[in-house]
């Protein structure tokens, strides 16, 4: 492939790797029309989780300072729109060949500063780049539609771009959801601003360089860094026509109220709290395998998480085993950033909550610690490392089998009948996802039809879509509010608008072009 685009020069922009240390000698400032600048508040330090040690810090940006970087995207937004959908897919392919090449440069930045391992933050640099592939297709898949819908009238529709669009994007995946929405959106032919997590802003930095090196005219892409400020200024500006949010329900549906008064569309993605559900037919091995990638990769902080195994023993003969193998796998696991290693949890708050739930449960509800995590954390360690951890519950009123940890931790609760484990997983006020372990597809069809949740698995602990399949829970639910889900086909509706045309054209021009007469009775055109 190298050999073959070495004769395009011009197509494809020569990449310029960075070290990590180059990038932590520099505050992280906004990208705003193609400049980075600096912003009116004060900095905000990021640590590394891995040892709490201040690696850089960000910008935090004023209402003002997010008002610069509206006002460049609204500028840059009719001369963008105004390209072809071909144009736009264009440059995206040149950031497409640009992040592969520095897949591995972003990777050890997401291992700095999110703190998972290195094979993690690789698959997290693949899945985002999965979807900016996607976008690069949009001129094959988005095209819209005409119809001769009447004698002599034709009815077509036609995707426009909306305008200025927002994303804000979490922690725990420094670039891959920050692809969710920005290069649909692009490709599409809006101009966004992008708000990262002031927690991991490395990543997205390194990211606008790259776009600008793609060639994406100044003003279509720009970032703002800081809290809550540049969030709410983003809602709250008239020229912004759609917002898209990733993070705690709390904030999430917080986020989409405060759209929905101003009749701003928005996807709201929010937390969850998923259960896995094995039957007796259950290949152990398989299982656990898959159980405990689920609840322990990238340290459980992830909304896919496995949280909750209700294992269906009627007999007493399959909930042990499976136990046993899930716990001696997870056991064998060690604290670090390498390939196959647990990373630490972002930062303090985290552990101490990811503690406070495994401590609440063993003594205030009698759960019983299968393997218990929390001696990763030594004295002599000064990262925020907590081990896998596997909890039996007896006590159905439990927090831990409710409210979503966010970390390492499986709870595991054994079940009579395939009804009982439904039961529980329907009550759970979350809705992301839930995964049947079986043989049967029977058994699997019975499960998955009465699951409440939007994004299911047969034997697949992390069932995310992919496209041109979109991501996203179930409506009515704490894991998503607002419009449509956030990726795949869906992304393409939610980043544009269809715009109908009726077309008529009057014979009485031309005499040598009449079209015999097609009767049809809805057709009242010029009747009264």
């Amino acid at each position: 492939l190298k050999a073959r685009i070495s004769k395009f020069p011009t197509f494809l922009p020569q990449p310029s790797a960075m070290s990590v240390s180059d990038h932590n000698k520099r505050t992280v400032t906004n990208f705003v029309n193609g400049k980075f600048e600096d912003a009116a508040g004060a900095d905000i330090p990021v640590t590394s989780p891995a040892d709490s040690k201040e690696i850089t810090k960000v910008v935090s940006s004023t209402e003002a300072d997010t008002q610069r970087a509206i006002d460049a995207a609204n500028q840059a937004f009719p001369d963008w729109s105004s390209k072809t959908m071909k144009f736009r897919a264009a440059i995206m392919m040149k950031f497409h060949y640009l992040i592969r090449e520095h897949a591995d440069e972003l990777a050890d930045l997401i291992v700095l500063e999110n703190g998972k391992n290195k094979a993690e933050a690789l698959a997290d640099v693949a899945k985002g780049n999965e979807t900016v592939e996607y976008a690069c297709s949009l001129p094959q898949v988005a095209q819209g539609k005409i119809l001769e819908v009447s004698g002599g009238i034709h009815c077509r529709d036609e995707r426009v771009p909306l305008g200025v669009v927002a994303c804000v994007v979490p922690f725990n995946f420094p670039l891959m959801v920050p692809m969710w929405t920005t290069p649909i959106a692009l490709v599409m032919g809006n101009c966004v601003v992008l708000k990262p997590s002031e927690k991991v802003p490395l990543t997205m930095r390194r990211v606008c360089e790259l776009m600008q090196q793609a060639g994406f005219p100044a003003g279509v892409f720009n970032t703002v860094n800081g809290t809550a400020a540049v969030v709410n200024a983003l809602i709250d500006s008239p020229v912004v026509r759609a917002v898209t949010f990733v993070g705690s329900s709390k904030v999430a549906e917080l986020v989409a109220t405060r759209c929905h008064k101003l009749h701003k569309r928005v996807v709201s993605l929010g937390g969850a709290k998923n259960h896995l559900v094995a039957l007796p037919d259950a290949d152990v091995n398989q299982t656990a395998t898959d159980v405990v990638a689920s609840f322990a990769g990238c340290c459980g902080q992830r909304c896919m998480a496995a949280s909750v195994l209700l294992v269906v023993d009627p007999d007493g003969a399959t909930f042990q085993p499976l136990l046993d193998a899930v716990v001696k796998l997870a056991g064998s696991l060690k604290p670090g950033q390498a390939a196959g290693e647990v990373g630490p949890l972002i930062d303090e708050a985290a552990y101490k909550r990811v503690n406070q739930y495994v401590t609440t449960s063993t003594e205030t509800h009698g759960a019983t610690l299968a393997l218990d995590g929390r001696g990763w954390q030594t004295a002599d360690q000064t990262g925020f490392y907590v081990g896998p951890t596997v909890m039996v519950h007896s006590d159905k009123q439990d927090p831990s089998l409710h409210e979503e940890i966010f970390g390492p931790v499986l709870s595991v609760f054994r079940v009579s009948t395939p009804e009982e484990a439904l039961e529980i997983e329907n009550a759970n006020p979350y809705g992301n996802a839930a995964c049947v372990y079986t043989r049967s597809g029977g058994a699997a069809e019975y499960m998955v039809s009465r699951f409440r949740a939007g994004m299911l698995g047969v034997n697949v602990g992390i069932p995310v879509p992919r496209e041109p399949f979109s991501f996203g829970g179930l409506y009515g639910t704490q894991s998503k509010y607002g419009d449509g889900d956030i990726t795949g086909d869906a992304a393409i509706e939610f980043f544009s608008t269809r715009r109908k045309v009726t077309v008529r054209w009057g014979e009485g021009a031309s005499t040598a072009f009449k079209r015999p007469k097609v009767e049809d009775a809805a057709n009242f055109n010029g009747k009264v």
